[in-house]
């Protein structure tokens, strides 16, 4: 029988905190961030008619949505530096081009929300902020295949192409990027419903709810078919683990609760669904994958026990996390108090 000592117990402890803290970053960076980019592709199809609600939406807001997105990179780069410096080596050109993204977009909004001129350079600056809305995510999804398609190869000899284009451009990839797109566009299309004053904007709203969360269900059997062409298997991967059974099962047993709610125009239960349905498909993802971060070419596989990084970095890091949380999560909620809910009262 295996005796584990004490200081394994307390590294494999504070690796599972250290996980559970990027797997809460990541949920609230997709809800909150991923509707941010969802509302800019939102607004692609409804034209000025949403471009004052989306911008009033998101204006207070918006910035502050990255900061879920730092703590990821932060985590990552302490705690399982391995897999930081595998991600943004291998996956260097789609995380660049997600980074530009949320540059261009960040600025144009900034630039046409806050300009009190209203001429042509606004249509640049929403051609821009739209264009970039549509890409930052799909790239983003496009990064996660990667990431789990097993592509990535740690073979310095290997091409070019091999190293930085195969891991991310391929079919299963491209399909999660597409999800990804229509995920965060039907989180925006939900959010909105609530932020209308008439019915017939409110009525648009839920029609591209109902619309987007059908598109979304096409391309979550789409991901599923395209890992099993692209030798991902990750349909296989879901059945193996009971976490991603039990997550698709209620997801999908919400979807008629969902619909009702929408029909009776139940706007905050439809919120509350919408955003537990994208809990319970985060939470499956990481229930097929764990306790691998990084699956690589071959046999091998980046996991949360191989790529951890020393327990002394470890306690600094979860120490200056919940410092810096407990510092930073009352200002969110007096910035959302402030610019948002005083204004709906």
């Amino acid at each position: 029988m295996r005796i584990i000592k004490t200081d394994q117990i307390i590294l494999i402890k504070m690796t599972i905190l250290a996980l559970i803290f990027i797997g809460i970053s990541l949920l609230l960076y997709v809800l909150l961030g991923g509707a941010d980019f969802g509302a800019g592709i939102i607004e692609i199809f409804t034209g000025k008619k949403g471009i004052d609600i989306i911008s009033k939406a998101i204006a207070p807001v918006w910035e502050a949505n990255h900061i879920w997105l730092i703590v990821i990179i932060v985590v990552l780069f302490n705690a399982f530096p391995e897999v930081y410096s595998t991600i943004t080596l291998n996956l260097h050109i789609p995380i660049m081009l997600v980074l530009i993204g949320i540059i261009f977009r960040g600025t144009t909004f900034a630039f046409r929300y806050y300009d009190p001129y209203e001429d042509r350079s606004h249509r640049v600056y929403s051609f821009v902020f739209k264009f970039f809305s549509l890409l930052t995510p799909f790239f983003l999804g496009i990064t996660l295949g990667a990431v789990i398609s097993g592509r990535i190869t740690s073979d310095p000899t290997a091409s070019f192409y091999i190293r930085y284009i195969s891991p991310w451009f391929n079919l299963f990839s491209i399909s999660l990027g597409i999800f990804v797109v229509f995920l965060f566009a039907f989180l925006a299309s939900v959010y909105l419903i609530g932020e209308v004053m008439d019915e017939i904007t409110e009525e648009i709203f839920i029609k591209y709810s109902k619309r987007l969360l059908f598109a979304l269900v096409i391309f979550g059997a789409i991901v599923f078919l395209s890992s099993q062409w692209d030798g991902v298997y990750l349909l296989r991967e879901y059945f193996n683990s009971w976490v991603s059974i039990t997550c698709i099962s209620i997801t999908t047993l919400f979807l008629p609760l969902f619909l009702y709610f929408l029909k009776n125009k139940m706007t905050g239960m439809a919120r509350i669904i919408a955003g537990a349905q994208t809990t319970f498909i985060i939470i499956g993802w990481f229930g097929s994958q764990f306790p691998v971060l990084i699956k690589l070419k071959g046999s091998s596989s980046l996991t949360i026990y191989n790529a951890v990084a020393p327990e002394k970095t470890l306690q600094m890091m979860i120490i200056a996390l919940f410092v810096g949380l407990a510092l930073v999560i009352p200002l969110l909620v007096y910035l959302l108090q402030v610019f948002k809910f005083s204004k709906e009262k």
